[in-house]
């Protein structure tokens, strides 16, 4: 895992204060890294299908949309409403 060679200490670190084998951290550590690397498209639309699940109406979608991505780790840009319906629907 090449994504993994920056992380050696956390590799060591997770080893040695948990159960996780080597390999279990790197998996570990390699779907974290995913999940903070998703694009900000993909995140919209996935949050977007997750909340209608839940039977929320778009305006309360977009709502928590907005706030989620300001907490994101590598923040995306703040977005309007308008801008997440247009992702949303094109």
């Amino acid at each position: 895992m090449d994504v993994l060679a920056g992380y050696p200490d956390l590799l060591e670190h997770l080893e040695r204060t948990t159960r996780l084998t080597r390999s279990e951290a790197e998996r570990v550590v390699a779907e974290v890294l995913a999940y903070f690397c998703e694009p900000l498209e993909g995140f919209v639309s996935r949050r977007h299908a997750e909340l209608q699940s839940e039977e929320l109406k778009n305006a309360e979608i977009f709502t928590r949309i907005a706030a989620e991505l300001r907490g994101r780790r590598f923040a995306a840009p703040e977005l309007s409403e308008r801008q997440i319906r247009r992702l949303v629907y094109g």
